[in-house]
């Protein structure tokens, strides 16, 4: 066979396919070859060839080489929900392009800043067709083969379809396995994968799905069903799915979202708001725990020199209500920078400051309103405030804007949205919100404070069980109150040890598997726990033997329970494991002790007590 090399189309770091924090990339199933972490920005074609995929979401370009390898270009992960937003194509599909021309440009930073990982897999999808495929960037090289490949246990009975073209062929199969169209409530599809909201899982007969000619994996991911089928096939089966329906192949988010369970809901709204602005508290941290370590070591700082560093730490957690009001109009269909200008409002310079305010040094303005005296603050730090007058003000903004006149909406539709949020948001909203949210954060607090760890045996043992029903991101406002109010997170550092236990666990069940191809896909699924990820370790190994997963429990407890004794507590949130370090520059031994109690205990559990034959 003859063998590939590529240039990297992108510029950045190059990674193997198993970093990539999706299963159908890491697995090797939508093809080989790499993946460019932190690109650039701008995609080049890396063969002489034609353009044979260029979605409207402009996020994956599909290309067939003169030599006949199909090469697939997806950058970031899920980005398709982007809709083409920060993505400009400059090629057509069906274009004809030159090794080294400009295919594609999009905004990086902005995409981060939405959420979304930015790292682009680069692949040859007909891998089977060729030897060695490597993929170059500058002294970089990545080399795969497909050779060895295991392929589907067995082939499914298709001969009622025999006559029929293969991708029509792998709809109705596909159909007869899912249950019906009966049991499909929406379809739509992506660059490579058939995505599926579906009524009744039960009703679904995976293994069949698995082994059918043309399917090259499923899984369940964010309430869908998904079917990996490839570049440009993916196309042609969505065709024949949704003939004589009513599908649209328009996004079934809110589909998937109905499907949620009302925790759910709630954590993936909280996900949605604080997931984009976690990245600036992250970095936040990292300023803080640079410093705290500066001057752990007896590093002196001028009085300038301290100035300008409190700047880049104390920035973020002032205008926070700003941070989280611009996320949650953006979220619930507001116009974000009237979410900016609110939440500004509630830190106006104008209103005596919150902390100041705690701490003795002003009062509070008083103002009568029908008798009763409320006094007015600012609500530096807060996050419920911020976050319920974000909702009521874009539920508002949509509401004028199915009655006032397109003639003024622009300039009524702002004014009456601001006005009425504001007061709002200053008499009624924020006292009641900040109230709350004072009662929540101490109860939280003493929990967490628990004398012996208590409190921190309960969470880092039941933390990743919350993971698997998807309703973690509740955790986000708890998280980023923490680092507001008294500027250090002693959740993440419980949340390390259970996380960091998950890989553990997954690492001892991919030793004793004596199956060498089993063993390198449980230690692909094991790798990103130690990067902060551990559905693949999860979803992929410990919960299908299901014992890895309670002994990695049990070593995420004792190590939540040792950082909650020891009071160790993160400068700021988002990352964990090795990551993490950088949170914890100024008592990195301590952090190093709890990840090593998780992994250890995890490990040993599951290496003397587990078998693979289980």
């Amino acid at each position: 066979m003859k063998d590939i090399r590529l240039d990297s189309p992108l510029k950045g770091q190059l990674v193997e396919l198993k970093e990539v924090n999706d299963p159908a990339f890491a697995g090797g199933a939508m093809g080989l070859g790499a993946a460019v972490k932190d690109p650039d920005g701008k995609v080049y074609s890396p063969v002489d060839g034609e353009i044979t995929v260029l979605f409207e979401t402009k996020h994956a370009i599909g290309i067939k080489s003169v030599d006949g390898a199909e090469i697939l270009i997806h950058v970031g992960l899920d980005t398709v929900k982007l809709n083409g937003e920060h993505f400009e194509a400059k090629v057509a599909q069906g274009d004809t392009v030159k090794k080294g021309q400009l295919l594609l440009e999009f905004d990086e930073a902005a995409i981060k800043a939405a959420g979304y990982d930015t790292t682009t897999p680069v692949l040859v999808t007909n891998a089977a067709d060729f030897g060695q495929i490597t993929v170059a960037l500058a002294d970089q090289e990545i080399t795969s083969s497909a050779a060895g490949k295991s392929e589907a246990a067995a082939s499914v009975d298709d001969s009622e379809y025999a006559d029929l073209p293969k991708e029509a062929r792998v709809a109705k199969l596909i159909e007869k396995y899912v249950g019906g169209m009966d049991n499909v409530r929406n379809a739509e599809h992506c660059a490579t994968r058939l995505r599926l909201i579906i009524n009744d899982k039960s009703k679904i007969d995976e293994k069949a799905i698995e082994n059918i000619d043309g399917v090259k994996g499923q899984f369940f991911a964010a309430a869908q069903y998904q079917i990996i089928l490839g570049t440009g096939f993916v196309d042609k089966v969505f065709a024949e799915f949704v003939k004589g329906t009513t599908f649209s192949g328009v996004s079934n988010k809110e589909e998937a979202y109905a499907q949620m369970t009302p925790i759910q809901k709630i954590s993936r709204t909280f996900g949605d708001v604080f997931v984009p602005i976690i990245p600036v508290l992250v970095a936040t941290g990292l300023f803080m725990g640079l410093r705290g370590a500066a001057q752990s070591l007896g590093v002196q700082f001028s009085p300038n020199v301290l100035l300008l560093s409190q700047i880049l730490t104390d920035t973020a957690f002032i205008f926070l209500p700003a941070l989280v009001c611009w996320s949650t109009m953006k979220r619930f269909g507001g116009t974000p920078v009237i979410g900016l200008v609110l939440g500004l409002m509630l830190v106006g310079p104008q209103l005596p400051n919150a902390w100041a305010v705690a701490g003795g040094d002003v009062k509070p303005i008083p103002m009568d309103i029908f008798g009763m005296t409320i006094g007015i603050v600012g609500y530096q730090g807060s996050v419920l405030p911020a976050l319920v007058l974000g909702i009521f003000a874009a539920k508002l903004q949509k509401a004028l804007k199915s009655f006032v006149p397109d003639i003024i909406d622009l300039i009524v539709t702002p004014f009456i949205t601001l006005f009425v949020s504001m007061i709002l948001g200053i008499l009624i909203v924020g006292p009641i919100m900040h109230s709350l949210e004072t009662t929540i954060f101490g109860a939280v607090s003493a929990f967490l404070q628990m004398p012996m760890g208590i409190g921190g045996f309960i969470v880092g043992g039941l933390q990743q069980v919350i993971v698997v029903f998807g309703v973690h991101h509740v955790f986000n406002a708890l998280e980023v109150q923490l680092l507001a109010t008294t500027g250090v997170d002693p959740f993440n550092a419980i949340i390390t040890g259970a996380i960091v236990a998950q890989g553990g666990a997954a690492v001892a069940v991919a030793l004793k598997t004596q199956d060498k191809k089993k063993r390198a896909l449980y230690i692909s699924s094991a790798v990103p726990a130690f990067l902060g990820i551990t559905e693949p370790a999860i979803f992929g190994i410990n919960l299908r033997f299901m014992k890895p997963f309670l002994y990695a429990l049990v070593g995420g407890a004792f190590a939540g329970g040792v950082a909650s004794f020891m009071h160790l507590a993160g400068t700021g949130m988002g990352i964990t494991v090795l990551p993490g370090t950088l949170l914890y520059l100024d008592h990195l031994l301590e952090y190093l002790i709890v990840n090593a109690i998780g992994f250890g205990i995890a490990f040993g559990l599951t290496f003397t007590l587990f078998t693979p034959e289980e």
